[in-house]
């Protein structure tokens, strides 16, 4: 959990396929191996406690060949050093072997038993270690065998972090998991997904079997807000202990556990909406004890929206095959829309094609943030962090969920996997409906419609506006819309959306075009309030094409133009090729639209290009460069927290040498908050 970084230049010339060291400061070759490598000393220094003056890389071991009793010497990736104590092999008290993605554990020469049993069993003093090759992670504590005179090496879940025991790592009442670095937790993910996919024989849901763990975990999770609440003592439930996986009565004992925590959440007033109550954890007890020691390892309420929304949208858009014109919105143009309009608490929120839910997620994790500052004025960074999933704060999220964030989606699917979205987030509620947005209120499923209006009618209900709040839908109720609707010359709309029975237009943009992009433009006014504002994502033809001046006429007629962000071509880019803007709006009263029609408005638009988005056509990363086209360095000092066993926080600083991403979007935002003041830009 880190941030407020403390940034400045580094007039260092870096070369595209070169970084540097998080350790040594070196510069490398970006190589698969060091990609692990630097991943690996971030999850050592941020989720295990270690300092990075603890540690070494490519150390060299000495030991005694039993054989030829000569001196030998094997080099390690990486070691810690017992804390504080000098760099020598006699303080090693863990060993980490990290090879790149094709060694298999099996390699006889850089394989488990070659590299990492060796090297511990030629260091005395220590008796942890890890392999890996970036996708698998191997454990191993070192005992002596049963005669004494020889190591044996035994397989864990994990090892222990600084200052704890491996004890530690077994005891219930274990309040919390590691707060994933990095891509952890997007590597957690992906390797329990391969792992069921290939390894479990369930190819077809193999997704949906990672969700009903993920959901156990962070059910477990909430768990200690409901003991705290009945005065309860919290005990973990989702938990493997470090050697259960060894045995068939361990994985058992595991399989017992988690299934029941399965079938007790999918009663729970919360997690009940989730699910539709005939789900099952199919997997085998092995697998399950393997999936379940994997996530066991990470706090997922503590782990930052951005993890955990990246890790999670990585599984969703690998395993849901995405209909004509759906995809996922990038994370930074999300994260733009949403803090132009700067949603608070008192803003009923929805997104008309939610999809897996990404503006939902980032305006809850938005107006989470003012809560919390507010409840916190004086803390910042991973102080303040550690404060979104306080008692107090959850309170008032969940609220603030349950009456005023509402997503609708046409793909059941997509309905599901939203609402898990939301809940991982940590609102303990989601209005997510399966809804063709363009048809409501008359679509095929009244049912659903009838839902959607009850929860209206209760959102309603609890501010107290009392008038509106009985037989009404959803239709003028928002007071912000975020949305990137399907569009696209295959994505086609009925067109009895679009025409009544009697041949009348419901959609008067339906009269220029049937395009769903341009009739979602209507679909979000008609849920708008008077007032209210949109953020929406349009192809630039609806904005510069002549046979669509009509619907630009129409736009002008109807609302207020506040900004217009035209984006790169790369925007969408691997995903789809589509020139786009966010165009924001705000819709007018019948009184302004009346006194627009009498004369000309006179207002001040925001206006911004977006050239660079962090990214090239293929989705890989870009950073900032220099004049010659070098990329640019910058020293950070990076706070983050280590929770020490006793669940205690220690605020720590990293120092390091990072690039950054060239990305015009954060300027473009800070720019358009003066802008809004009247400052200079």
């Amino acid at each position: 959990m880190s941030t407020n970084k403390k940034m400045e230049q580094v007039n260092i010339v870096l070369e595209d396929d070169q970084l540097v060291c998080i350790l040594t400061d070196e510069i490398k070759k970006v190589k698969a191996q060091e990609t692990n490598l630097q991943s690996v000393i971030l999850m050592l220094n941020e989720e295990y406690g270690f300092d990075l003056g603890d540690m070494e890389r490519d150390f060299k071991i000495e030991y005694i060949d039993p054989d030829t009793g000569k001196s030998k010497k094997q080099r390690v990736e990486l070691v810690v050093f017992e804390k504080g104590k000098l760099h020598e092999q006699e303080h090693i008290i863990r060993i980490c072997i990290v090879q790149d993605d094709k060694v298999k554990e099996t390699d006889k020469k850089k394989g488990l038993a070659a590299t990492l049993e060796n090297a511990m069993g030629a260091v005395e003093s220590c008796v942890f270690g890890l392999w890996t090759n970036g996708h698998s992670f191997f454990y191993l504590q070192k005992e002596d065998d049963a005669l004494g005179y020889d190591y044996e090496f035994v397989d864990l879940a994990d090892f222990p972090g600084q200052g704890e025991t491996i004890e530690d790592l077994d005891r219930p009442d274990r309040s919390s998991g590691r707060v994933a670095a990095g891509d952890s937790l997007i590597k957690v993910f992906k390797r329990s997904h391969d792992y069921i996919y290939g390894n479990e024989g369930r190819k077809k849901d193999a997704f949906w079997q990672l969700l009903n763990l993920i959901f156990c975990k962070l059910y477990d999770e909430k768990r200690r807000f409901i003991c705290g609440e009945k005065g309860e003592s919290y005990r973990r439930k989702f938990w493997v202990g470090v050697k259960e996986q060894n045995t068939e009565e361990g994985r058992k004992a595991v399989a017992l556990r988690i299934k029941g925590l399965f079938e007790e959440l999918k009663t729970d007033e919360v997690f009940s909406e989730v699910f539709d109550g005939n789900e099952a954890i199919g997997l085998t007890d092995k697998g399950l004890a393997f999936i379940a020691g994997e996530l066991a390892k990470y706090s997922f309420l503590d782990a930052s929206v951005d993890v955990k929304g990246m890790a999670y949208e990585t599984i969703v858009s690998n395993t849901l095959k995405q209909e004509a014109g759906q995809f996922f919105t990038p994370r930074n143009i999300v994260k733009a829309m949403v803090e132009i309009l700067n949603p608070s608490e008192n803003d009923r929120v929805l997104d008309p094609a939610c999809g897996s839910g990404g503006f939902l997620v980032m305006v809850l994790d938005h107006v989470r943030k003012q809560i919390t500052q507010g409840l916190y004025p004086g803390l910042e960074g991973p102080l303040l962090e550690e404060k979104f999933n306080s008692f107090e704060v959850n309170e008032r999220v969940r609220k603030y969920a349950e009456c005023s964030i509402f997503g609708f989606d046409f793909d059941p699917d997509l309905k599901k996997a939203a609402r898990m979205n939301m809940v991982m987030a940590g609102d303990g509620h989601a209005n997510i409906f399966h809804v063709n947005s363009l048809a409501y209120p008359n679509w095929d499923y009244p049912e659903e419609i009838e839902k959607i209006n009850v929860s209206i009618n209760k959102s309603l209900e609890s501010i107290k506006d009392l008038e509106n709040a009985y037989g009404s839908d959803a239709r003028g109720k928002f007071d912000m819309v975020f949305t990137n609707p399907p569009f696209g010359a295959k994505v086609k709309v009925d067109k009895s959306t679009i025409y009544r029975e009697d041949g009348t237009l419901i959609y008067q943009l339906g009269a220029y075009s049937d395009a769903p992009e341009i009739l979602f433009i209507e679909a979000c006014y008609n849920f708008l309030k008077e007032g209210g504002k949109m953020a929406i994502v349009l192809p630039d033809g609806i904005l510069s094409n002549p046979n669509t001046l009509p619907v630009r006429e129409w736009i002008l007629d109807k609302f207020k133009v506040m900004a217009s962000i035209d984006l790169a071509v790369e925007a969408f880019l691997p995903q789809v090729g589509v020139q786009a803007s966010l165009l924001f709006l705000q819709k007018k009263t019948e009184v302004e639209r009346q006194l627009a029609q009498g004369g000309v408005e006179d207002y001040d638009i925001f206006m911004a290009i977006a050239e660079k988005l962090g990214k090239d056509r293929r989705g890989n990363p870009i950073y900032m460069r220099d004049e010659d086209g070098a990329e640019l360095l910058f020293n950070e000092e990076t706070p983050y927290l280590v929770y020490k066993k006793d669940g205690k926080a220690e605020l720590k600083v990293r120092r390091e040498k990072l690039k950054q991403l060239d990305d015009d979007l954060p300027k473009i935002t800070e720019a358009y908050k003066k802008f809004l003041t009247g400052d200079k830009i």
